[in-house]
Order: C-alpha cells, then sequence, then structure tokens
C-alpha cells in the first residue's frame, strides 16, 4: 500500500496574525452587540435589533472561527489521527446554519412589524448605526487578507462585511424615519436583512456540507484522472477510486491499480512517485494512497458500491 503527499509550503506566520485579528474583531463585535440592542430596545427599533442580533450571530461565528484556527493547530494523536484538520470546515458550517436561523426569526418579527408600525426613536438609531458601520469597517478590514483562501475566515468575514452593509441600511432607514416619519421603512430593512442572510448562508452552508460528506471536489473529474493513470505503460486499470477533500489545504486521492506484469516493489515506488507529481501538478491532490494489485479478484469498477 504506497502512501505518499506533498508538504508544500504552508506558512504559519499568518495563522497568528490571524487569531490576533479575530480576537480584535470579536471584542469591537460584543461591544456593539451590546450597545444596538440597549439602543433597540429603547427607541423600538426592529431593523436595529436585527442589525444587534446580526452582530451576535457575528460574535459567535468569530468566536467560533476563533476557537477552529486554534483547534487546527493541534497535533495529530493516535485517537485522533488527522488531529482537528476539520475544525474550520465544522466552524464555516455552524456559522451557517446560525446565520440562516436568526434571519427567519427576523422576517417573521418584521411581517408582524408591517402589519402594526410603532413609532421609533430614530435618532438613536442613526448614531448606533454609524457605530455599527465603523466598528464592522474595521474588523471587515483586518479580516479581509486571509478571508481569501480559508473558507472558515471566509464566512468570518462575509458576516461582517454583511452587518456593516446592513448598518448603513439601518442608517439611511433612521435618517428617513427622522425626516419624514416612514416608520414602515424599518420593517422592510428587517425583511431586507434577513432575506441577504439566508442567501449567504444557504451557499457557505451548501460548500461545507459538501466537504463534510467527503464528495468529489466540484474543480476535479475522476475520469480524467482514471484515464491519465492509465496511460502509464505496466498499469492495466485503476479501480475502487475514492476522491474527497479533508479540509481547505488536503485533498485526498485513493485507489487500487491492477499491473500488467507482477513488478518489483522498487518498480511500483517509482511509478507512484509519477502518479504523484502528475495528481498534484494538474489536480492539486496532495495525499495519494494507491494499493497495488496484480491478478486480484475483485471488482474492476471505478466507482465501487461497498
Amino acid at each position: 500500500m504506497g502512501h505518499h503527499h506533498h508538504h508544500h509550503g504552508h506558512s504559519h506566520s499568518h495563522k497568528d496574525l490571524k487569531g490576533r485579528n479575530l480576537l480584535i474583531s470579536i471584542f469591537l463585535n460584543i461591544a456593539i452587540t451590546i450597545a444596538q440592542v440597549i439602543g433597540g430596545i429603547i427607541s423600538g427599533s426592529l431593523a436595529l435589533l436585527s442589525d444587534a442580533l446580526h452582530n451576535f450571530s457575528d460574535v459567535l461565528s468569530l468566536i467560533i472561527s476563533y476557537i477552529a484556527t486554534r483547534l487546527g493547530k493541534k497535533k495529530a494523536s493516535s485517537f485522533k489521527t488527522f488531529g482537528y484538520k476539520r475544525a474550520e470546515i465544522m466552524a464555516a458550517f455552524i456559522n451557517a446554519a446560525t446565520l440562516m436561523v436568526v434571519a427567519i426569526f427576523l422576517m417573521v418579527e418584521a411581517v408582524e412589524r408591517l402589519v402594526e408600525p410603532k413609532e421609533i426613536v430614530s435618532d438613536l438609531v442613526i448614531w448606533l448605526s454609524l457605530l455599527g458601520i465603523v466598528a464592522n469597517g474595521l474588523s471587515v478590514l483586518l479580516l479581509k487578507k486571509d478571508a481569501k483562501g480559508n473558507m472558515n475566515m471566509k464566512s468570518a468575514y462575509l458576516h461582517l462585511l454583511t452587518d456593516m452593509m446592513a448598518s448603513v441600511a439601518v442608517l439611511i432607514g433612521g435618517i428617513l424615519m427622522k425626516f419624514y416619519q416612514v416608520f414602515w421603512i424599518d420593517a422592510v430593512l428587517t425583511m431586507a436583512i434577513g432575506i441577504y442572510l439566508i442567501y449567504m448562508g444557504f451557499d457557505l452552508l451548501k460548500e461545507s456540507t459538501k466537504v463534510l460528506m467527503l464528495f468529489t471536489p466540484k474543480s476535479i473529474v475522476v475520469k480524467d484522472i482514471v484515464s491519465s493513470i492509465c496511460t502509464i505503460e505496466s498499469v492495466k486499470n485503476v479501480h475502487h477510486v475514492h476522491i474527497w477533500q479533508l479540509n481547505e489545504d488536503e485533498i485526498h486521492l485513493e485507489a487500487h491499480i491492477d499491473f500488467k506484469n507482477d513488478i518489483r516493489l522498487s518498480e511500483f515506488d517509482e511509478i507512484l512517485e509519477e502518479i504523484e507529481e502528475h495528481v498534484y501538478h494538474k489536480h492539486g491532490i496532495n495525499h495519494v494512497n494507491i494499493q497495488p494489485e496484480f491478478d486480484k479478484c475483485d471488482s474492476k469498477n471505478v466507482i465501487v458500491q461497498d
């Protein structure tokens, strides 16, 4: 059983920076949430409360992301042979799910408000939404760089970005309520924030579910990999293929290879090197586990229904 993997240079210095930036964002968001909840209750603004609730889901998501980032660094052990490499994917999944639950709750409230609009203290709404814009803007800038290649950091970044947009909407609503007394705008804004949250959350939920369910990554076509391995001279066929993504950095390939001749182990090692190089450079697969076979009576299907 040949098992190899590529160690490609992942710098770990940015991980620590990521942790520190996340912590700053967490404290900023806790401050806004408390201020907006108090302000929302006093002013009677549902949009402000929805922004606070959205912010609270941010705090939760950021804390989960922070814990996941820390856990991801933990070493593997005999009980946890993969370590906590899936922690960040789990975090992205939980974040997305909470985001959608919060959104549905807000939209139900907004419908009730549309039926029965209430008067709102608009000055408080304006000042607190401004506070939200500044604090979220800072957090967005802190996490922007890390959000590019990491699902968990991306989920945290998206939470904050949507929050900032929500605060901008609430600010506009506050100004309209102050000068034109259009109090129904509060419920409309809440609905808009809710719809946007569901849209964002669903996408993330779908992506993280695919990884957790061990689906083959979208960019990889199993048929192509099998046919390219079959071009190697001594290979008879490739079967029993499994390809899955462990986390953001690792894609695993597992397969049985039937050889035409009863080759030596040293020859198999050379072929394994060749397969490794090919699947890594062409498909980004960095963990390869091959079971060599010769005249073995087993299913020769590429995908075997166990």
